[in-house]
């Protein structure tokens, strides 16, 4: 039985935004499935591995309604791999869909849609505002990075998103950095936040591809909704304590100067070819008038590089590891960076000159 003939293209897109959440093997078969669903004449497609949910309203359609799950990662294979502007048909027959495009005939396996676990939603919010897409996403690319992977302390391996007022702060730290970032929302909100996992974080930042559009964020009880477009992702959230990041950020580190962005991640991308393996340290000598950048490694290799600096105070050497230098300069898109260091024991302050809305806190390392 035909049940939907559309264009690739119109089934891919939405396809790519829900299966981003998908394992390819998973302990319940159906949470590898993609739930489609025809409904008064529009195609919605939704994904869940029963911590974050995508749901996404793909197309119209003059098809009758029906539902049914298949493998989401083979059918988004099997689209991407047919020629551009193909018209693809599926037809549904007992537990099997049969995807046509011109010669081209696959027979992919479905599981009952009615056994598609949802995630039960709370719709009770304690907080709803909008912010810009492109905002919201040069936000996350700010701070995201400084996520914790894999930690025991299960809290850092999310971002704290915290609104109070008409301010919303995102937060990452995996306790050797820190990143912030803040934005004004038009709203007025008590003090509110929470904890967003690692994953749903990663998916937000691919669903936001409008950049003149806003997206809608609700806080619920023990979930936050994303509305964006035609596309809604409800997560859970991470249940913990985030550390007070106020307590963390230096500020009486005398020791400042600006730095070209560019210039630095060049030296320090440079130097890094000889850095240790193991603990990627590099020494920066701060004098008057110049930044030398070291590395070392254990067969007795030396890198060194030198940058002019409009800098006159006390000289200072400190070491660092050079991937967290090098993520904040990949992932903050300016001219230039302020660095502001006290003593070889503090923590450095990297900020962005005449924007308060930006602090990147790192820990020095001893080599």
């Amino acid at each position: 039985m035909l049940i939907l003939q559309t264009e690739k293209d119109s089934l891919l897109k939405p396809l790519k935004t829900v299966t981003g959440i998908i394992e390819r093997r998973h302990t319940l078969p159906i949470l590898s499935n993609v739930l489609i669903e025809n409904k008064g004449g529009k195609t919605s497609l939704l994904s869940t591995d029963l911590e974050i949910q995508i749901h996404t309203t793909g197309f119209e359609s003059q098809a009758e309604d029906f539902r049914l799950t298949t493998n989401a990662k083979k059918l988004q294979d099997i689209l991407q791999a047919l020629p551009d502007s193909s018209l693809v048909s599926l037809d549904l027959a007992q537990d099997r869909v049969t995807l046509k495009a011109g010669k081209s005939r696959f027979n992919l396996q479905t599981l009952p849609a009615d056994d598609f676990p949802l995630l039960a939603v709370d719709d009770e919010v304690s907080a709803c505002f909008s912010i810009n897409q492109n905002v919201l996403k040069q936000m996350l690319s700010q701070v995201q990075y400084s996520m914790a992977v894999q930690d025991i302390r299960y809290y850092l391996n999310g971002l704290l998103m915290q609104v109070e007022g008409n301010r919303l702060n995102l937060v990452a730290t995996d306790g050797h950095r820190l990143a912030l970032s803040s934005a004004t929302i038009d709203a007025d909100l008590p003090k509110a936040e929470v904890i967003l996992p690692r994953k749903t974080v990663l998916e937000l930042s691919k669903l936001l591809s409008q950049p003149d559009e806003d997206i809608t964020i609700e806080l619920l009880n023990n979930q936050v909704r994303f509305r964006c477009g035609e596309s809604v992702i409800v997560s859970k959230i991470v249940d913990g304590k985030f550390p007070d990041y106020k307590r963390v950020i230096p500020l009486d580190n005398d020791k400042i100067f600006l730095v070209g962005r560019t210039q630095l991640l060049s030296a320090l991308e440079r130097a890094a070819i000889l850095a240790n393996e193991k603990f990627r340290g590099v020494r920066l000598l701060i004098k008057p008038g110049i930044l030398s950048i070291v590395c070392s490694n254990n067969d007795q290799e030396e890198a060194q590089e030198e940058i002019e600096i409009a800098y006159q105070g006390e000289p200072l050497e400190m070491s660092f590891n050079i991937a967290y230098l090098m993520d904040v300069l990949r992932n903050v898109p300016v001219d230039n960076l302020q660095l502001a260091f006290g003593d070889a024991n503090r923590s450095s302050l990297f900020t962005i000159p005449e924007y308060a809305d930006f602090k990147y806190i790192v820990m020095p390392m001893r080599i």
